[in-house]
């Protein structure tokens, strides 16, 4: 691990990312030191809720995809 102190484990749910390679029950490891960029696969807040998604940056404008099509897209709001 480079960060053990911000490396966390994390077990996933669902089926939004499967095309990602990432399977409901498996566990992830995250590591939040690591700044997310534009494509990245990240662990966001959305309603309270943690969720797994990659994430796509343009323009100043934030979306987070799943890799499962059957799945809409997530366009945070402010807050």
């Amino acid at each position: 691990m480079t960060h053990p102190q911000a490396t966390y484990f994390l077990r996933a749910s669902g089926h939004s990312m499967v095309e990602a390679g990432i399977f409901d029950n498996e566990i992830l490891v995250v590591d939040r030191a690591i700044k997310p960029r534009n494509n990245h696969i990240v662990v966001a807040v959305v309603d309270g809720d943690f969720t797994v998604k990659q994430l796509y940056q343009r323009q100043g404008r934030i979306k987070l995809k799943a890799a499962n099509p059957t799945f809409p897209d997530i366009v945070p709001t402010d807050g």
